[in-house]
């Protein structure tokens, strides 16, 4: 069992002939992603990385049964592209594109929902199941086969926390990297649910940021059922200054409960273990599951 991907999604890559859907399609492929086709207007009915291209996400489903979508298309055509890959009946729609305009993703969030799909991003690196599939930018080589899940707003923290658990000995079942934009197709908490109710995941990595209130309502909701799975979480912003944003268009504090120390605190009194350092995540992982840390 796996969580959003696997080795048999039927991937599509929306901006397939651009520049960075090209490069990114080419490492998916390598690493033994399915990648049924792309689309690119204008350009149906021809061939790129030896994969169909399709004028449109309909037409693509209906030659390939594309499942999964990825998008590598300009900020500000990837809400249109969001919403139409929605409207053919892709399940699971992994968005890449960084700067969508927050007007626009209010827009393609309701769509989204109001259909039933799963949206992960914008702004994300997308998810990855080793040894199985990679949908989106994430070094596939960092990743190893185990049952650690990883949640992140961070594409750099993703596989930083990736590499220390393989270093700690251990692995990985399915990453998420849910995105750092304002507006997000999947909270941290619905993608910490996913990984609990996944029988192939025996305790999960939970990496936030400053800005927001995603952290607390998945450390309250992981309290409130149990703590079923034990979750080390680390915050990145510890040192940034209030109103002022620090590299996700997210991450900014505006309240009292938007800080690194607030959040820090609120998952601690949840039962998460906390660590101060993103160096110390595999360590602390390894301890808990080896009950030196209770």
């Amino acid at each position: 069992m796996s969580v959003l991907v696997n080795k048999k999604s039927k991937v599509i890559v929306q901006g397939f002939t651009g520049t960075e859907g090209s490069f990114h399609a080419t490492q998916m492929l390598e690493y033994g992603t399915n990648v049924v086709g792309g689309v690119t207007p204008g350009k149906g009915g021809t061939q790129h990385l030896d994969r169909p291209v399709f004028n449109t996400v309909a037409d693509a489903v209906k030659h390939s049964q594309a499942d999964v979508s990825i998008i590598f298309v300009p900020p500000a055509f990837a809400a249109d592209a969001i919403m139409e890959a929605a409207e053919a009946g892709i399940q699971v729609i992994v968005c890449i594109t960084e700067g969508i305009p927050v007007r626009d993703m209010i827009t393609a969030y309701r769509f989204v929902k109001d259909r039933g799909c799963r949206l992960i991003g914008p702004n994300c690196p997308g998810v990855i199941t080793p040894g199985e599939a990679k949908v989106g930018i994430m070094p596939g080589f960092v990743f190893k086969t185990g049952r650690i899940g990883i949640v992140s707003k961070s594409g750099t923290l993703t596989y930083e926390a990736a590499d220390q658990v393989v270093k700690a000995g251990l692995g990985i079942s399915t990453a998420i990297g849910i995105g750092g934009d304002p507006i997000i197709g999947t909270s941290t908490k619905e993608a910490v649910e996913l990984l609990m109710n996944d029988k192939e995941t025996d305790a999960i990595i939970m990496i936030g940021e400053i800005g927001g209130g995603m952290e607390a309502e998945a450390a309250r909701w992981i309290k409130s059922t149990g703590n079923k799975k034990p979750v080390v979480g680390f915050i990145a912003g510890q040192t940034a200054p209030p109103g002022r944003r620090m590299g996700h268009a997210g991450a900014i504090i505006g309240g009292a409960d938007d800080t690194a120390a607030a959040k820090k605190r609120i998952m601690a009194e949840c039962g998460i273990h906390v660590v101060d350092s993103p160096a110390v995540i595999g360590e602390t992982m390894s301890k808990v599951l080896s009950g030196v840390i209770a």
